[in-house]
């Protein structure tokens, strides 16, 4: 599995309200969009920075994903993205090879990508996304 790039780096926050200012005038960097995922429970707002894009995550639900998160550990690194061509190619041979999945097929993610996880006890502690465009 060759990633293409890093799509992005998730950032669990408590409040975009207040994460979002921050980047932009510290880092002077501008969110060019805000989207909420329903059915992950979550809000986005993404910032680019060079070829990679910084994705801050707040909980739409304190029992989601990233409010859990929040909850655990605290505000920070979510996660990590790559782009992958060929996705459910990738996710089927991540498997063959022992990693473990929380997704086994893409589903749709944030700014239309198709998205899979891969669990970080396979990954040294990191949670994995990989991102593919839809064609």
């Amino acid at each position: 599995m060759k990633p293409t790039h890093i799509e992005h780096i998730g950032i669990a926050v408590k409040s975009l309200d207040d994460a979002i200012p921050f980047y932009e005038k510290v880092f002077g960097l501008e969110c060019y969009a805000v989207e909420e995922v329903t059915d992950q429970k979550v809000k986005t707002a993404f910032f680019k920075v060079g070829d990679t894009k910084i994705e801050l995550l707040e909980s739409t639900d304190a029992e989601g994903p990233i409010g859990k998160f929040i909850e655990k550990k605290g505000e920070g690194i979510h996660h990590m993205a790559f782009a992958v061509d060929g996705l459910n190619d990738k996710l089927k041979a991540a498997e063959e090879a022992g990693v473990r999945l929380i997704d086994k097929q893409s589903r749709k993610g944030a700014e239309g990508l198709n998205i899979a996880f891969l669990h970080p006890k396979s990954t040294f502690g990191v949670l994995t996304e990989l991102c593919e465009a839809p064609k």
